[in-house]
């Protein structure tokens, strides 16, 4: 997948004018995108439109015009737009309450390292951005990536399953099956 390019981001009063329909595409898309993978955990499967999706909404949010910061959002955000032959997801944990969340992101430090994508059989293991722990603790939010086997790529592509994301950590385990259209939408990515 090609990183987004600069001419691709709109000007702030373009983007207002085509915000609420491709924020709803955006969103409905994501739909099939998102897994959950336990009561505290989910992970949404990330592609250029979602990250185009991001990086204008920040530069709404944040109002930014200037060229050095657009560069800096698209520089930030093309890191998680998959490569060729793999697949990038945002695994979010989600614990209301602060004291139970300190507790719960202490308990599960190292998560990112027990996350992987079971295709056919073939595990791939994650990869996740460096420098989101804190002292011994996880960070509620995680960048994957999950490069992808030949084989698990071919299945993902003509969309075989079962796929599934898998979680081994001491402390949560999981075994979440990815939906036909999940597989559907991932397929899509790889094109």
């Amino acid at each position: 997948m090609k990183p987004i390019e600069r001419s691709e981001i709109l000007p702030l009063g373009e983007y207002e004018r085509i915000r609420e329909h491709f924020r709803g595409r955006i969103i409905e898309a994501k739909k099939a995108r998102r897994i959950r993978v336990s009561d505290q955990m989910s992970l949404i499967f990330e592609n250029r439109d979602t990250m185009l999706l991001q990086i204008q909404e920040m530069l709404r949010t944040e109002r930014i015009t200037n060229e050095k910061g657009i560069a800096h959002e698209l520089e930030t955000y093309n890191e998680l737009v998959p490569g060729d032959d793999e697949l990038s997801a945002t695994l979010f944990i989600e614990v209301p309450e602060r004291e139970r969340r300190d507790e719960m992101l202490v308990r599960w430090c190292a998560i990112e390292e027990h996350v992987a994508i079971e295709i056919q059989g073939e595990r791939c293991r994650a990869t996740f951005e460096e420098g989101r722990r804190d002292r011994g603790r996880a960070a509620a939010v995680q960048y994957l990536k999950f490069p992808l086997t030949p084989k698990a790529k071919e299945a993902v592509k003509s969309r075989k399953g079962p796929a599934f994301i898998v979680l081994d950590h001491p402390h949560l385990s999981a075994r979440v099956e990815l939906s036909a259209a999940t597989l559907a939408s991932l397929a899509d990515d790889l094109g």
